[in-house]
């Protein structure tokens, strides 16, 4: 990895996540913390992670659950040379694994009701209105490009076993279009919205749903990021530097 842009060593979870990303760009903040903490897996179980970047959410999950297998995809060759770099440098061995490809025409390790979960962070802005950075990896990780959100969410639903669980992470403003894609396939569809402080609007959501299911939505309580000062809550500590599970 000494070609291209410089890289930083970083951490999440209070150090028990190392992460080499690329020093410009995109960089892995909460966000993937925030999503490996509310995916519902147990022991022995697969995870999709669509969009993994550098795995920065596959390796939150396998620190939280170590006994679980993470499947990322990845269109960028530098990001997923870098996650497998990173799961190398976390000890995680064949429990994660990198591949490139596109969401529209993943490849075949990526079959039809494979996984027992999928995961994703996809890319959050509508070209259309978007200020658009030149940036060439930033651009790719948060503006939609060629693959628009209903091309993520058809690949992740196929992705799927029957009653397999869907967890993503997106803006709050298109809300109502997630639960639209979702719900001609899913139920159990569970809405958690993240307060960047008390009283304030949301920015970002956490929606869950479940591949067949019948159940009806739910709308939980949410979480609170920041207290006034700016410091993290002791509800939002527990997850992004305990691991604690978001429990949806």
């Amino acid at each position: 990895m000494s070609e291209g842009p410089a890289l930083t060593e970083d951490s999440l979870l209070d150090g028990r996540v190392r992460l080499r990303q690329p020093a410009g760009g995109y960089r892995a903040a909460i966000d993937p913390v925030l999503l490996a903490a509310a995916v519902p897996a147990e022991p022995g179980e697969t995870v999709a992670d669509l969009g993994c970047g550098v795995a920065s959410a596959g390796l939150c999950l396998l620190r939280r659950l170590p006994r679980v297998r993470v499947v990322g995809l990845e269109v960028q060759p530098r990001l997923v040379a870098l996650a497998r770099q990173n799961g190398d440098l976390n000890d995680v061995g064949p429990d994660l694994a990198a591949h490139l490809g596109d969401v529209r025409d993943p490849p075949a390790c990526f079959a039809t009701g494979r996984f027992d979960h999928v995961m994703m962070n996809p890319p959050y802005l509508d070209p259309a209105a978007a200020r658009v950075s030149h940036d060439t990896a930033r651009r790719i990780a948060t503006v939609e490009g060629a693959a628009g959100l209903d091309d993520w969410m058809r690949c992740a639903i196929m992705l799927l076993r029957p009653k397999g669980s869907l967890t993503l992470i997106h803006r709050a403003d298109r809300l109502a279009e997630v639960l639209t894609l979702c719900a001609e396939t899913c139920g159990s569809l569970t809405v958690l919205p993240l307060w960047p402080r008390l009283g304030e609007p949301a920015k970002r959501v956490i929606v869950q749903a479940r591949k067949g299911s019948g159940a009806p939505l739910r709308l939980l309580p949410g979480l609170v990021l920041h207290r006034d000062d700016g410091a993290y809550s002791t509800a939002a500590e527990a997850v992004l530097r305990s691991a604690k599970r978001l429990e949806l």
